[in-house]
């Protein structure tokens, strides 16, 4: 016998032991004593089940908490995972110069684009200097800022460029931000960033 398994064998001989000296003080029948000691076994392996695939189970309650109440974006450490939305995008809530800020998570945009309210809000100027960018919409010139913090959940940068545009409510989290990170991808649904 492996002298690993000699605990666990010992252990499992130990509540065979219990189960079967209950089952005997109570004098029942072969017929009931077999059933009780059935019942006893899949008492232990639901126990033991439950016990093995916890982390699963773990898993399989936060899907089932995430259908009932939606997609909600998760923070472990230094990774933060962003489900994908029903409009088929990555959105999340961060902050640029403590002001709260919902974002589009887009790598095909260079660089961070806010809106003209949001950067008011955030105290970012912008000088005479422009970006010509292609969006959806067309070309567009867009006026250049810089934030002094964006912090999204555990990640902090400092000093980030931004876009201002001019009419647009739409606030974009580019790849200056995503390039700045330790990694990040798509894993089936969910985005994973890890500063």
């Amino acid at each position: 016998m492996n002298p690993d398994l000699a605990p666990n064998a010992l252990y499992l001989l130990l509540v065979i032991m219990l189960v079967a000296s209950s089952l005997v003080g109570m004098r029942l029948s072969a017929g009931k004593a077999a059933k009780m000691l059935l019942a006893w076994v899949a008492i232990f392996g639901v126990g033991f089940a439950l016990f093995a695939f916890r982390g699963e189970f773990g898993a399989l309650g936060a899907r089932l908490k995430s259908e009932v109440s939606g997609p909600t974006v998760t923070m472990s450490g230094g990774e933060i995972r962003v489900p994908m939305r029903e409009d088929g995008h990555f959105w999340v809530e961060a902050q640029i110069n403590g002001q709260d800020v919902r974002f589009l998570v887009d790598s095909g945009a260079t660089t961070t684009t806010i809106s003209r309210s949001v950067a008011d809000a955030a105290g970012i100027q912008t000088g005479m200097r422009a970006d010509i960018v292609s969006t959806a919409n067309g070309t567009i010139a867009m006026p250049r800022g810089r934030a002094s913090v964006v912090e999204l959940g555990p990640i902090r940068r400092m000093d980030i460029a931004v876009n201002v545009h001019p009419s647009e409510d739409l606030n974009v989290l580019g790849m200056n931000f995503l390039s700045s990170l330790r990694s990040w991808g798509v894993q089936g649904n969910t985005l994973v960033l890890r500063a």
